[in-house]
């Protein structure tokens, strides 16, 4: 028995962006998927030493073919059938999009039940803050890979080119634009002053929220996206998976804000992580294919 979990594979890779300072990117979904017990190989996509929400930052790309190299590397690394997820973030170049999914498909080819989940990080309720080229990558060579995809509210707007002021135009947008699992955050909530997680399979539609507490440190989206993996590859339903999440990430979420932290004190929380004790509303939606065969 023994024998046979050490072969199982455990291991996630994470593509994302890496900043020296904070908790957000590649710093948030490592921390998070290797406390929960997974094997990371993290890729950075970017270096900076603190999220641009803070202030000027130097930012360093890697060099397209440079990267390119990088990632050929890990398609033909001898380990590739360790790895039982990725998970893809922010680009720092709209040409990594071509890498990450080659390296998606390598990755499938060797472990047909890995998953893949993609975060388009593209955006907020202020517009994309990146390139539009960047932006359209995401959407058009990963978006189509993805069993998994956890965009914000803001970004699924975009990518759908639609406003999606309620659940159920949120719904039915998530629905349409095609992965197996779309968890869109920062969703419209039932609950008065409150906001969602919402996800949306062919043939359920479920919602998790919490009071919207002012100000949140950036990083939320990477730690729901990381933790949302680690749920699913441990074997929860999605139910339970959407459930205990949001209530890891409005815990850390909460008790950051308390502190008055200006980022997610994810070392401080890691508990929260694995056994969280906050509680959030959990509500089955109508789920729009039994709209459309009433």
């Amino acid at each position: 028995m023994n024998g046979s979990a050490v072969d199982t594979p455990r291991a996630v890779i994470v593509i994302s962006s890496h900043v020296a300072r904070g908790s957000v990117g590649n710093r948030a979904a490592v921390f998070a998927l290797e406390t929960l017990g997974h094997p990371v190989w993290a890729v950075p996509t970017v270096l900076l030493p603190w999220h641009p929400g803070h202030g000027p930052a130097t930012r360093i790309v890697p060099d397209a073919d440079q990267f390119s190299a990088f990632m050929k590397d890990l398609e033909r690394a001898p380990w590739l059938g360790e790895v039982a997820g990725v998970l893809s973030g922010y680009l720092g170049d709209a040409r990594q999009a071509v890498d990450v999914a080659a390296l998606v498909h390598r990755v499938k080819a060797r472990n047909p039940s890995a998953l893949y989940v993609c975060d388009p990080v593209m955006g907020d309720a202020g517009g994309l803050y990146v390139p539009e080229a960047t932006a359209e990558a995401m959407r058009d060579l990963l978006l189509p890979l993805a069993d998994i995809a956890t965009p914000n509210r803001y970004e699924l707007e975009w990518i759908v080119g639609a406003k999606l002021d309620d659940l159920r135009s949120a719904t039915a947008a998530a629905l349409e634009l095609g992965p197996p699992r779309m968890l869109v955050t920062s969703a419209p909530a039932m609950m008065a002053g409150g906001i969602g997680n919402l996800l949306v399979t062919p043939t359920e539609a479920l919602l998790a929220e919490h009071r919207q507490i002012p100000g949140p440190p950036n990083g939320l989206g990477d730690l729901t996206a990381a933790v949302f993996l680690a749920r699913l590859l441990a074997g929860q339903p999605d139910a339970k998976a959407l459930q205990t999440t949001t209530a890891a990430v409005y815990e850390i979420l909460a008790r950051t804000a308390k502190r008055g932290g200006d980022e997610l004190q994810l070392e401080t929380d890691a508990r929260s992580l694995s056994h969280p004790m906050a509680m959030v509303q959990f509500r089955h939606l109508t789920h729009p294919g039994r709209d459309q065969r009433a």
